[in-house]
């Protein structure tokens, strides 16, 4: 029985990565057909921030810390490495169980940072996407990450035993990952009245603008049952035409993560000194790959904020609440 689990447990694992090296190549070509925002470009303001340090480097070195350094430690400190308490349902239903479950929380906690001053630091990174699609998902703060993967996986190891665990986390982790791309693709896609029950990119694409109206709306992620159930949804019939926060944000992976601390003025770390040099740098870069790709697949400027003027500054020490700092 051991080794059968075994040999599924590398199936799925093996699968999992495949259909997650092969699923952006087919959100990018959706893109390109049916755009949400015309004219977005594939290696739009900010993609080479998510795709390095948020989606390679930074899932890569909390994927331990989370799996090795908290869950496993837990799991073997309270002795429930073997228990399995729901190992006897059928796959199927232990997926759903957590895919409901979590995605419930999920909505809470995430309706929460909108709220809470303190906790917006640690999403509001998330937000600062101007050019929203299907890679913009993968920008999350650390302790948010922390956060959210913990009580998602946690459990999954305590209700279950260790090899049904091995087999369930990497089917639940495609699911988040493939929704994630999803909702944030940009695609111009309508769900009817599946639009009821599921999430898509309808709704998170305006969950991600810079309008006051929707500052506190569209809260969920896989089903947007929650949002119609708790009075939180916003469908206006039209698209936004501007994202991102309404406030300058800094555009490094280190400098985002200082700003949740310590708020400084962006400008004088950006537009002067070395801070000026590193983004000259990163322009740069991209420039060089121009001659050898499409010129659709880059932004016409990549210094953000050329469409509607720069954003403004904010540096209190405390986050004003998006409704009040509208006012």
């Amino acid at each position: 029985m051991e080794e059968w689990l075994s040999g599924w447990t590398w199936n799925v694992e093996s699968i999992s990565g495949l259909i997650l090296l092969m699923t952006p190549f087919v959100f990018i070509l959706l893109e390109r057909y049916f755009p949400y925002q015309k004219g977005l470009s594939i290696f739009r303001k900010g993609f080479w921030i998510d795709f390095l340090w948020y989606t390679l480097i930074q899932s890569f070195f909390l994927k331990i810390l989370i799996f090795d350094y908290i869950i496993a430690p837990s799991e073997v400190a309270l002795g429930i490495d073997k228990t399995g308490y729901i190992s006897h349902w059928p796959l199927w239903a232990i997926v759903l169980f957590f895919v409901i479950t979590h995605d419930f929380y999920i909505y809470w906690f995430h309706r929460f940072q909108h709220s809470n001053p303190w906790f917006w630091r640690t999403h509001e990174a998330h937000h600062s996407v101007e050019n929203v699609d299907w890679l913009a998902g993968s920008r999350s703060h650390v302790v948010e990450i922390i956060i959210n993967q913990t009580i998602e996986f946690l459990p999954i190891f305590f209700l279950l035993d260790v090899q049904t665990a091995a087999i369930v986390v990497p089917i639940k982790a495609l699911i988040d990952a493939l929704w994630g791309q999803f909702i944030h693709a940009n695609i111009d896609v309508k769900l009817g009245r599946l639009g009821y029950l599921i999430n898509g990119p309808e709704l998170h694409q305006w969950h991600h603008a810079d309008h006051a109206e929707v500052y506190h709306a569209n809260f969920s992620t896989k089903l947007a049952l929650w949002d119609w159930m708790f009075g939180t949804i916003y469908k206006p019939g039209f698209k936004p035409r501007r994202f991102g926060v309404w406030y300058r944000f800094p555009r490094g992976w280190a400098e985002q993560h200082v700003f949740s601390i310590f708020r400084f003025k962006v400008s004088d770390w950006e537009d002067q000194g070395i801070g000026k040099q590193i983004n000259n740098l990163r322009i740069n870069l991209l420039n060089r790959m121009r001659p050898w790709l499409p010129k659709s697949w880059f932004a016409d400027r990549l210094d953000g904020h050329e469409k509607y003027g720069p954003k403004p500054e904010l540096y209190d020490r405390i986050h004003r609440t998006r409704s009040n700092s509208m006012a």
